[in-house]
């Protein structure tokens, strides 16, 4: 039978991607955490988006993030090995974001979310990642990352995210997205 815990973090502490431990707590664990809940959201969107090239993308972000995550994860003596996100990734994202802002018109005031299932949790997730994106920014103003690639990827998901959830408002048909200022008719 394989046992699915080690009792090495017992301790409070857990490894790198390299040699040493840290707590649990360090600023470090808090990104990839972030990232990992980021991830999470993006899995949860993903399962329920209609658009299947859409789903594609998602499923391609997420497995960038677990390259994310893995860079993060690492030493600063291992870090180059698991050097995956870099300027081509970034501009793989931004192709995605211009690709659907095509399509859509943004909204000149901020959206509510909640009127459609799917454009919500596509919502939740970009909050999720602005998440990680405030955390892998305290590392990098730490000196504890030094790739600004996954800073620049992390920002370019939070863009996609957003027009994502503009464009399956739109791909929904309701056409109706509730802004924070009301419209007056009339």
């Amino acid at each position: 039978m394989t046992k699915f815990y080690t009792t090495k973090g017992d301790d409070g502490y857990t490894g790198l991607l390299g040699e040493g431990r840290v707590p649990k707590n360090d600023r470090k664990m808090e990104a990839i955490g972030a990232l990992d809940e980021a991830n999470a959201c993006l899995g949860v969107a993903r399962s329920i988006c209609q658009p299947e090239a859409e789903k594609q993308t998602l499923l391609h972000i997420q497995r960038d993030l677990y390259y994310l995550m893995s860079e993060v994860a690492s030493t600063p003596e291992t870090a180059e090995r698991f050097r995956k996100i870099d300027a081509e990734r970034v501009s793989w994202l931004e192709e995605k974001t211009d690709r659907l802002s095509e399509l859509v018109e943004v909204p000149k005031e901020f959206i509510i979310p909640g009127d459609i299932y799917s454009a919500a949790v596509v919502d939740h997730a970009r909050t999720v990642v602005r998440r990680a994106e405030r955390r892998l920014a305290d590392l990098y103003f730490a000196g504890e990352l030094e790739n600004i690639q996954l800073l620049r990827y992390i920002n370019r998901l939070s863009s996609y995210c957003f027009v994502l959830e503009i464009f399956l408002h739109k791909e929904d048909g309701a056409g109706k997205i509730s802004l924070a200022k009301e419209r007056k008719s009339g």
